[in-house]
């Protein structure tokens, strides 16, 4: 049975609800280990386990843009909107650094180079005073050759957990996915504030290449955002419950 049946069964879904976030399969593994995150969830009510997820980029910072002038903020926004709504009824008390196309700099603070500076401590800052169990960041790729596509995930260097955080990521991609996916998880240092500063494991999601015009049209798509939320949460659930 596949997790959408199962999470109906189990948490009652409102039909609207259904429809707007299911619709895509993830392994009956993770869906047995997602069952079982509720039952644990629903018997300690308060101690439920925090995620953090940051939807990368917002307001003027609209990231990389697609072959198709499409910018990466809102899809990452998207992804991340699914992503949250799926961890939340598996029993999860999911926080975001963003939930809508802002930036989430300080008030007067002028200047892009300074607001997007701003907007990074405020984000590291919710995740380092959260208790959060793990973080995610949520992104999409890009590069000047268009050939290139796939999921990659960059974990925070020297970090066991943030490793295994990652590799059970890009497994979920290829198990969920794109089986094809053949791209390798990085360490990554102090380029990736958020990730190297993160106190508890992190990983970013490049998620796809918005320079692959594949890749990109169906990153462009609600339905396959979807899809990509829930290959993230198989990855999640896969690293929390092994």
């Amino acid at each position: 049975m596949d997790l959408r049946r199962k999470l109906i069964v189990c948490l009652s879904t409102a039909a609207v609800i259904a429809a707007s976030v299911f619709g895509a399969e993830l392994t009956d593994k993770a869906a047995k280990k997602g069952r079982d995150a509720v039952e644990t969830s629903a018997g300690a009510a308060a101690h439920r386990p925090v995620i953090v997820l940051d939807a990368g980029h917002g307001g003027a910072d609209g990231g990389c843009v697609s072959v198709n002038g499409v910018p990466e903020k809102g899809i990452n926004l998207s992804v991340m909107q699914s992503t949250r709504d799926i961890l939340t009824l598996l029993g999860y008390d999911v926080r975001c650094t963003r939930e809508s196309d802002v930036s989430v700099h300080d008030e007067g603070v002028q200047g892009l180079a300074d607001q997007k500076l701003s907007d990074m401590k405020n984000r590291l800052s919710l995740i380092n005073s959260s208790g959060a169990v793990l973080a995610l960041s949520i992104h999409q790729n890009q590069f000047t050759d268009p050939k290139y596509s796939g999921a990659q995930m960059f974990y925070r260097e020297g970090s066991a957990e943030s490793e295994r955080l990652a590799e059970s990521l890009r497994e979920s991609f290829r198990r969920s996915l794109r089986p094809d996916n053949e791209r390798e998880t990085k360490p990554v240092g102090s380029e990736l504030y958020l990730i190297h500063n993160a106190v508890c494991p992190a990983v970013m999601a490049e998620c796809g290449f918005l320079s692959n015009p594949e890749e990109a049209a169906l990153l462009e798509t609600p339905s396959y955002q979807r899809e990509v939320a829930f290959t993230l949460c198989d990855g999640v659930i896969a690293f929390l419950t092994a």
